[in-house]
This record gives C-alpha cells, structure tokens and sequence, in this order.
C-alpha cells in the first residue's frame, strides 16, 4: 500500500457553492471576486484531529451569485454520507455533516463559515463553488490542517498556490475547458470572437485560457469586456462587445447572465445561436421568451451525472433539476472517507496525505464500499468516481477530465451534445 505524502508550492482559486431553493439552477464553475488572497502559511496551529469522527464541513452557496448552484452540490455531499454510512462498521469512524453558506465575494458569509468550521473540529470541508470566495478562507483551513475540496473550482491560479497541500479539486483547471471552448468556437466557424467576462479569478482564467486556444486555432478575439461582481446593468459591455461585430460571443458569467442576454439577444437582435455559454452560467431555468437561446452552446466540466446518478440524488432532493456538479462533490467527500480509511486516521493531515494515493496506482475500483473493502483488505486503491477519473497530480489537481459540450433547443434548455475527455498534462 502507497502512502504519499505531498508538500507544494501552490495552487489557483476556483470554485462553486451550497444552494436551497434559487430562481436560477445554473451551472458553474468559479466565481466571486477581489484579489488573490495572500500565500497561506503551513498548518502548524492544527485543530483537526484523530478523534474518531470523520467530520465532513461544507461552504456552499446558499445565497450569492452562485446560489443557483447549490442543491446539486449539497445533494452530492449528502449523497455519499449515506454511501460512507451504509458501509457500517466496515469504515472505522463515526460520521458528522456540519454545513455552512459560501455567500459570495460582496459579503463575508464565507470567512464566518470557515472560522465556524474550524471552531467545530472539521476534518474536511467541501466547497466553495467560488474561486473567488474559495481565496477568502482557504488560508484558514491551511492554518487550521483542514483538507479543503473544491467540487467547482476552475480557476487555474489554485494549481501554484502555497496550501501546504491542503487545497484540493474534483473540478479540471480552465486550462481545460478553455480549450474546449476556443475550439468549439473556433470549429463552429467563428473567426472573429468577442468575450464578456467577470472580472474575478475565475473569469480572468477562462477567458484567457479561451483566448489561448482561439488563437491557436487560427481565430482572433477582437474584444474582451469585464464586468465586475455585483454590477446590475451590462449596457455599455454590450455595445462595446457589438461595436467589434463579432461572429460570436462567450459570456463567462453567473447569475448576471438573466441580465446580459436580454439586453445582447433581444434588445440587439443578436442570434441565440451565435452565443457560447461556460460552466458558471449553463442553466435549463431562465424565464426567458421561447426561442431566445435556440441554437446558443456551452460548456461543462465533468462526466455528465447518468440516469441511476441523478435517480439516487432526487432523493435526497427532489426538487433536483440541475445537476450540474453533484458527482464532483460526491467524490470530494468520497476521496477524502477513503483517504482516512487507509490512514486510519481522521485528521486533516492524515487526510491530505492519503488522497493522492488513492486515486492513483493501485487496484481500481469505482464504489466506495468496494475501495472499502480493497483498503481494509490491505490493497492499495485507484478510486475512478463517478465524476471521472480523478487521478490527482501534486498539485491536489485532476490531471484528467470530461468537458461536456451542451445545445440550447427553442424551449431554452440545454442537452447534451458530446463529451470530450481531456488531459491536463498534454
């Protein structure tokens, strides 16, 4: 059995959120705003101990601009609580859920969340959907040796960023998606590109990893806007992005999308079916006139939840009509139980120093129970998840991963296109 034990230099920001009940049921990837926060320091002043109780924290968006984004991800969480319970005493620790709202960057709901987190003795805590909002606590957490798992984190700024390997993603980089993005653009015939954006880690990062690939593929983006987190209105950005008369345009944005469209497709006229959505805005619940997204693509980080998935969260929640990023923070929590279990340890250092080896090198399995029973067996373990391999580098990254490619009919709802399956290490 492989016990690996990583230190690194940093990591980027990404990330998603905790969400009850939200006009909007998008699905994103990274948001809030601000600058980086400082390099964490190293976790000397640890409070995660091994007391028996593998104690799982969440921060994710109740409220804020990533809301909508919620009730997947809490549904994912609760999820696999249950699957780490049905195993019984087979898996060596009680278990305690204690959840906590992410807000967004216009508030400090997230700081709050994480010293609560931290006083209560978390061990790990999954979240924030933000990478914004994630940079506002992740120091915390690091400070405290508590394991943090971003189910929703894209920003590439968290790969280099000093955590002491205590930050850790099921969610790809944007270098990823931003591939797949410019290329699809590009490969639709888009040879003149115009991008919108929110001016924040995550928004930054997609769009230049988005200019990237236009570029390489022979296309031009000939103007890049940025709005900032909590603007209300997008008029002056959207007479500037059609004053350049784009052959398309990628909105990188989250809940100010409701506002953006309107004002670029109705009021402008411009085509549905010219207009690229990203993981952070992709939803089946705007209120919008029929036909106004027919044609409009986007794209979405992850293996797509399957039938018997999706079944399995609409009970837990059965309100569930999203679900985007439900398997990602399934596995989140699902990494971290069987990274204690082969310490056999439940504290935040155990943790981090386990969740490399278990997802890559050993036996594969792709349930818990069965990884369970592998590691109690003294077999060391390859978790693929449902989201997706996960193979973590020593980053705390996935090195690779499905980016789903997704179409907008008349009744402005998205189905799947294809799925493409990428490595971060190309």
């Amino acid at each position: 059995m492989s016990v690996f034990t990583r230190t690194r230099a940093g990591k980027a920001l990404g990330g998603l959120a905790l969400v009850g009940a939200s006009a909007l049921v998008l699905a994103g990837c990274a948001g809030g705003g601000g600058d980086a926060a400082p390099s964490a320091s190293s976790g000397g002043g640890a409070v995660s101990e091994a007391d028996g109780t593998f104690h799982v924290g969440t921060i994710l968006p109740a409220t804020g601009n990533l809301a909508f984004l919620g009730p997947p991800e809490v549904a994912g969480v609760k999820l696999a609580i249950q699957d780490i319970e049905a195993t019984g005493d087979a898996f060596p620790f009680t278990t305690q859920l204690t959840e906590r709202d992410s807000g967004d960057t216009t508030t400090d709901i997230a700081t709050q969340s994480a010293t609560e987190l931290v006083g209560a003795g978390a061990d790990v805590v999954i979240g924030a959907a933000s990478s914004g909002v994630s940079f506002t606590f992740v120091d915390q957490l690091v400070d405290a040796g508590i394991v943090q798992i971003s189910p929703a984190n894209t920003s590439p700024d968290f790969t280099t960023y000093d955590d002491d390997g205590y930050y850790w993603r099921t969610a790809p980089s944007d270098v990823l998606q931003g591939r797949v993005l410019g290329n699809l653009m590009v490969g639709d015939g888009a040879a003149n590109v115009g991008i919108i954006y929110i001016n924040d880690p995550y928004g930054i990062g997609l769009k230049d990893n988005a200019t990237t690939a236009i570029e390489a593929a022979g296309g031009e983006v000939s103007v890049a806007v940025p709005y900032n987190p909590g603007d209300t209105v997008f008029t002056s950005q959207v007479d500037q992005l059609l004053a350049a008369q784009p052959d398309a345009i990628a909105v990188i944005a989250f809940e100010e999308t409701s506002s953006i469209i309107p004002q670029l497709v109705n009021t402008q006229g411009y085509a549905g079916s010219k207009v690229y959505f990203v993981d952070g805005n992709l939803s089946n619940s705007y209120e919008f006139q029929p036909g106004t997204l027919e044609g409009a693509k986007g794209t979405l980080p992850g293996n797509p939840a399957d039938t018997d998935f999706q079944t399995r969260l609409k009970e837990i929640d059965p309100a569930l009509t999203d679900f985007s990023y439900a398997p990602e923070s399934y596995d989140a929590v699902i990494v971290a139980a069987l990274a204690a279990a082969q310490a056999k340890d439940d504290s935040g250092t155990a943790i981090r120093d386990n969740l490399q080896s278990v997802t890559e090198g050993g036996e594969k399995c792709t349930t818990f129970a069965d990884c369970l029973e592998l590691i109690n067996a003294g077999t060391d373990i390859d978790y693929d998840g449902v989201s997706g391999p996960i193979t973590f580098d020593e980053n705390g990254d996935p090195t690779e991963a499905y980016i789903g490619i997704y179409q907008y009919g008349a009744d402005n709802k998205y189905t799947l296109l294809n799925t493409e399956f990428g490595s971060l290490n190309e």
